[in-house]
């Protein structure tokens, strides 16, 4: 089930400007994105910003930030405004909302006259009314509906007032959807399939607040028609308000568009997706240092996964192979040990030059041969980004400092780190063949040979000496990038502690 032939495809991702990007509205974003490429039509952002103490500052700018470093370029939508200075944009102003295309203003706080008009039309049409119940007697209402273990709803004390505007001159009043009391609200969605609600369990929902503001509901139904939205791809938690929608629609005298409930994302127990349980914004997969390719991948496949034999896709890839028909109906388990497996996998195979250009902000140096260097010897260990600080601390250090003990090998006596660490040095301050890995490797493994030493007893030490960790790279490795100068010093401080075993 999509759009005719004949109907073009708009889509649109509504975000609410409340601080950061989720990792669901990502999903979201992204699967609204496939579809309208996939089909050739037009990716719209708006910005749902009615509920007004829930929206932050720089909360729009963020949102377009993100989709940006996405990949995710809208088709309409609005614009940030361009700042001078070293930024090179800045957040919205007022007005600026009509962005680019011809359906603006895309920011919701500019078309609050829009809204108005139409929930207008419905008070006249008799197909809303004037509520003007004060909260007080709502909350003593859900309070005894609690108490009798019925379900909380407005119980249509004002549906039986005249919707006369002398009634509501003095008064504090909302505007209410006025829902049929019989009979069933259907429709058909292109994940779950036929679908229907009884009427009768449906609430009176507000849709003008006595702020002036919409509702999401009103908002949302409003502009989607306005805008010429064919496909509503949105998360399942919308799907208990989708009858709502229908009976907007049908109260106004529109057809509505053909929805597409997305599952929900979960814990590894289960539980919905929360910041309490790990990260859920954008911004701190960003920090981290996920690829933009490994994110993009990995959250496609939250529900959908169009091969068994593949899990690695380009985005070209992604808009060829995705179909709404095949995402599944059931919650999807976020795996972060998969988006680790990915982001390392994209990270193995991308080209040095444009790996070192990304890890730069996560390494003390702006010295790009050096970085370089140390960028080439971890890139096959890489998961993200940001385990290169932690990883290659070492490097960017003058003498990396450690426990003693580390430097003994197995059961070897303590006694013999020392001359062995000094024997070492010795040789390789003589030592003036090639200064690089493999030719360390090779002159050292021959001399240990020829000394009749073990290779732990000389190898364990110089690791922990040049790189004071139990865990490092191979030693000639680290010696190559560290330079004969700063190796020899590294080992002159190992022997200093070693004396004192």
């Amino acid at each position: 089930m999509i759009a005719k032939a004949t109907e073009k495809v708009r889509v649109r991702f509504p975000p609410s400007p409340t601080g950061f990007l989720h990792i669901g509205s990502l999903r979201t974003a992204l699967y609204n994105y496939l579809f309208a490429r996939k089909h050739g039509g037009e990716f719209i952002l708006r910005i749902e910003d009615t509920d007004r103490a829930r929206s932050v500052p720089g909360g729009v700018e963020s949102i377009i930030r993100t989709l940006e470093w996405a990949g995710i370029e809208y088709d309409e939508g609005p614009q940030l405004a361009p700042s001078p200075g070293l930024r090179p944009s800045s957040p919205l102003g007022r007005g600026e909302g009509e962005g680019k295309g011809e359906h603006g203003p895309y920011v919701q706080s500019e078309r609050l006259d829009i809204y108005k008009k139409y929930a207008e039309q419905l008070i006249k049409k008799s197909k809303a009314y004037y509520c003007t119940c004060t909260p007080q007697r709502l909350e003593e209402l859900r309070q005894a509906q609690m108490e009798r273990k019925e379900p909380t709803r407005y119980d249509g004390q004002c549906r039986k007032l005249s919707n006369s505007k002398l009634q509501i001159a003095n008064s504090s009043y909302v505007i209410r959807l006025k829902v049929p009391r019989t009979g069933k609200t259907k429709f058909e969605d292109i994940i779950h399939g036929k679908l229907e609600f009884e009427n009768k369990l449906i609430d009176d929902q507000v849709l003008m607040k006595s702020d002036g503001y919409p509702t999401y509901h009103l908002a949302n139904v409003v502009d989607d028609h306005l805008m010429k939205i064919s496909h509503v791809i949105r998360g399942e938690e919308w799907l208990s308000s989708n009858p709502k929608h229908i009976l907007l629609y049908k109260a106004l005298g529109w057809k509505p568009p053909q929805f597409a409930h997305l599952p929900l994302l979960l814990n590894s127990d289960h539980s919905k997706l929360s910041k309490r349980q790990g990260d859920v914004a954008v911004e701190d997969y960003i920090k981290k240092g996920y690829l933009r390719e490994a994110l993009i991948n990995f959250v496609a496949l939250l529900g959908f996964n169009p091969r068994a034999d593949k899990e690695l896709y380009t985005i070209d890839e992604l808009i060829d192979e995705f179909d709404l028909a095949k995402v599944n109906k059931s919650g999807a388990v976020v795996n972060f040990e998969k988006l680790d497996w990915m982001n390392g996998s994209y990270i193995r195979h991308m080209p040095l030059d444009e790996l070192v250009t990304l890890t730069m902000p996560f390494l003390p140096t702006d010295d790009m041969k050096l970085a370089r260097k140390v960028v080439a010897l971890e890139q096959e260990r890489l998961k993200k980004l940001s385990d290169l600080s932690e990883a290659t601390e070492f490097f960017f250090v003058e003498i990396p400092h450690y426990e003693p003990e580390i430097l003994i090998w197995k059961k070897s006596p303590k006694e013999s780190v020392a001359p062995n660490l000094q024997a070492l040095h010795d040789f390789l301050s003589d030592y003036d063949g090639t200064w690089d890995a493999n030719a360390l490797e090779s002159a050292i493994k021959l001399w240990i040979e020829q000394k009749s030493r073990g290779v732990g007893e000389i190898l364990w030490p110089m690791r922990v000496a040049l790189s004071g960790r139990l865990a490092s790279p191979p030693p000639f490795d680290i010696a190559a990038i560290l330079g004969k100068t700063r190796t020899l010093a590294r080992l002159e401080y190992a022997i200093k502690l070693a004396k004192k075993l």
